[in-house]
C-alpha cells in the first residue's frame, strides 16, 4: 500500500508568530478537501511552491509502505507521562507516530509536529482513526509555543515528550544521505525543504568552520586531518555523494575494529545541519512556559552531546537552593521549575534490545514541572539546610 498527500499550498492558516507549516487534524483535512488526502501549507503567509516533500515536481508525497521507526522506550514513557483521559500531550517529534499512538490510545489529546514532511504524512495516515483528537503540524520542536498557540493551547499542555534520534528511515534510506551504508546524496536534512545540505557544507564550508563542527560535535580527534583532506578532494570536484566522503575519511583514518571511521564523521555533519543542539536548547527552554503545572518532560538522548545539555538544563531548573562558598547562607533558586522523581536516566531493557539493536543508547529523562517558582520555594525547603 501506498500513502500519499498532495500539497496544495494556497488554502491553510498561517500559524500565529511563526513560520511552521500546518497539517490539520485529519478529519478537518478531509472534510475539506475529500478522501483523497488532499491538505493545504502555507508558510509566512507567502504562497510555496507546488513542490513535495520527496521532492517530485507533480506536488505529490509518496510515503511507501516500508517506511517505518521503532520508536524506543514506549512503555516506559507511557508509564512515566501517566496521561489521563482527556490531558493534552505535545510530541515534538512525531516521526512515525509510535509514541503518539500509545498517548492516543490512552485517551491523550495529541497535537505533535515533525520536521520531516515525508514522516508527518505517514503518521497522519496512521493516526486517521482519532480524528480531532491528534493534530499535527509541520515545524521543529523549538517552536513549540507558537504551534501550541496555533491549536489553541497557549496556556500551556499536560506533557511535552522530545525523542531526539534520528529515524530508522533516515538512516536506512540511502536518498535521504544520513549513512554511509549505502551510496546516496550528501543531504543529511531531516526536514526535506530546508535549504541547507551536507554537500554544501562540506563543499562550502570553511576550513575553520568544519574543524569546529567534526570536534564540538563529532569529538572525532581527527578532525583537522579529515578536514584538510575534504578541502584537497573538492578542489579537484564537488564531493557529492555519501560513498565519496565515507572513502574520503577511511583514507585519513584506517578501520579500527567494527565501527566505521566515518561514523563521527558523519554524525557531526548531519548534527550541524539540522542544528540539533542548538533546537534543543532553546526547546527546554521554552518546556517551562509551556508545561501546566504538574505537566511532565519526557527527552529521549541517544548520545552525550544531548544527553549532557539534558541533563545540565534539568539539574539547573531542579535545584531548589543555591549555594556558593562567598554566600553567607544558600539563597533560593528564582529559576527552580521542575522536581525530579529520578536522577538517572532511564535505558531499554534487555527485551526491547533484542528486538531493536538500535535502542541500546537511548536515554530518557523524566522531569515535572512545579506548582510555583524560584523564591516560593523558600519556605517548603528550608528544612533541608537546617543545621
Amino acid at each position: 500500500m501506498v500513502y500519499s498527500l498532495q500539497a496544495d499550498f494556497s488554502k491553510s492558516d498561517q500559524i500565529p508568530g511563526g513560520s511552521a507549516l500546518l497539517c490539520a487534524s485529519v478529519n478537518e483535512r478531509r472534510a475539506q478537501f475529500g478522501e483523497s488526502g488532499r491538505f493545504s501549507c502555507q508558510q509566512d503567509g507567502e504562497e510555496a511552491s507546488p513542490r513535495a516533500a520527496d521532492g517530485n515536481k507533480d506536488g505529490v508525497t509518496r510515503v511507501a509502505e516500508e517506511f517505518y521507526h521503532l520508536s524506543v522506550l514506549e512503555d516506559e514513557v507511557l508509564q512515566l507521562m501517566a496521561v489521563t483521559e482527556g490531558e493534552v500531550v505535545f510530541d515534538g517529534t512525531l516521526g512515525g507516530g509510535g509514541h503518539s499512538e500509545r498517548l492516543l490510545a490512552a485517551g491523550a489529546r495529541v497535537i505533535a509536529c515533525d520536521r520531516d514532511p515525508a514522516a508527518l504524512a505517514f503518521a497522519c495516515e496512521r493516526l486517521a482513526a482519532y480524528g480531532d483528537q491528534f493534530k499535527a503540524y509541520h515545524g521543529n520542536y523549538d517552536q513549540m509555543d507558537q504551534l501550541l498557540a496555533g491549536a489553541g493551547e497557549e496556556a500551556g499542555v499536560d506533557g511535552i515528550l522530545l525523542d531526539l534520534g534520528i529515524s530508522s528511515k533516515h538512516v536506512d534510506d540511502a536518498e535521504r544521505g544520513f549513512s554511509f551504508a549505502k551510496d546516496g546524496p550528501l543531504d543529511m536534512r531531516m526536514d526535506s525543504t530546508a535549504d541547507l545540505t551536507a554537500e554544501i557544507l562540506v563543499n562550502e564550508g570553511g576550513e575553520d568552520e568544519l574543524r569546529r563542527i567534526l570536534w564540538d560535535f563529532g569529538e572525532e580527534r581527527s578532525a583537522r586531518a579529515v578536514v584538510r583532506a575534504m578541502v584537497a578532494a573538492r578542489e579537484l570536484g564537488r564531493i557529492e555523494t555519501t560513498g565519496q566522503l565515507a572513502a574520503l575519511v577511511e583514507s585519513v583514518i584506517p578501520r579500527r575494529g567494527k565501527r566505521h571511521p566515518a561514523t563521527k564523521v558523519f554524525q557531526a555533519l548531519r548534527m550541524a545541519v539540522n542544528d540539533e543542539l542548538g533546537h534543543l536548547q532553546k526547546a527546554l527552554e521554552k518546556s517551562v512556559n509551556c508545561l501546566k503545572p504538574g505537566g511532565r518532560l519526557a527527552i529521549i538522548s541517544f548520545h552525550s552531546l544531548e544527553d549532557r545539555i539534558v541533563k545540565r538544563f534539568l539539574r539547573q531548573h531542579s535545584m531548589a537552593m543555591l549555594d556558593r562558598p562567598e554566600w553567607p547562607e544558600p539563597k533560593p533558586n528564582p529559576e527552580c521549575y521542575f522536581s525530579l522523581p529520578v536522577r538517572k536516566p532511564y535505558a531499554p531493557g534487555a527485551s526491547e534490545l533484542e528486538n531493536n539493536p538500535r535502542a541500546r543508547s537511548a536515554k530518557l529523562r523524566i522531569a515535572i514541572r512545579l506548582e510555583s517558582d524560584g523564591g516560593d520555594l523558600e519556605k517548603r525547603n528550608k528544612n533541608r539546610y537546617a543545621k
